[in-house]
C-alpha cells in the first residue's frame, strides 16, 4: 500500500487500530466477517416477467447485513452466464435460470425455497 508521504520525513508507518502497535508487530487476531453461515439463511427463488416479455430470476430473503450479496451476485452471474443486479436485498439475474441458481445455492450450503 502506498501512503501519501511515503519516503518523506512526514511518513508515518501504519498502526493497528485495536492495540496501537505497528502493523508489523501487531499480534491481534484478524477480524471475522459478521456474516451468517449459508446453512442458517433461506433463499427464496422466483421468476418474474418484465417489460417486453423479459424473464428475470429473483433471489430474495437474504439480508445484506448477513450476507456478502455483491460476491454472491458475481458468482451467480458467472454460473448463469448472464447479467444481473442487486436491488434492495433482492438479487436479479437476467433470464430464467431457476434450476442453475437453485443448484448453485444448494452446493454453497444455502437453504433454498422455490
Amino acid at each position: 500500500m502506498t501512503r501519501l508521504f511515503a519516503g518523506t520525513p512526514w511518513d508515518r508507518p501504519p498502526k493497528c487500530d485495536r492495540c496501537g502497535k505497528l502493523e508489523a508487530e501487531c499480534a491481534c487476531p484478524p477480524e471475522r466477517a459478521p456474516f451468517l453461515p449459508p446453512d442458517q439463511q433461506m433463499a427464496r427463488l422466483s421468476v418474474d416477467k418484465r417489460k417486453k416479455g423479459k424473464l428475470v430470476t429473483l433471489i430474495a430473503g437474504l439480508s445484506s447485513a448477513e450476507s456478502d450479496l455483491p460476491a454472491l451476485l458475481s458468482k451467480l452471474q458467472g454460473v448463469c452466464g448472464a447479467g444481473g443486479t442487486c436491488k434492495e436485498d433482492v438479487l436479479e439475474i437476467q433470464g430464467a435460470h431457476l434450476d442453475r441458481v437453485r443448484e448453485t445455492l444448494r452446493t454453497m450450503g444455502y437453504r433454498v425455497k422455490g
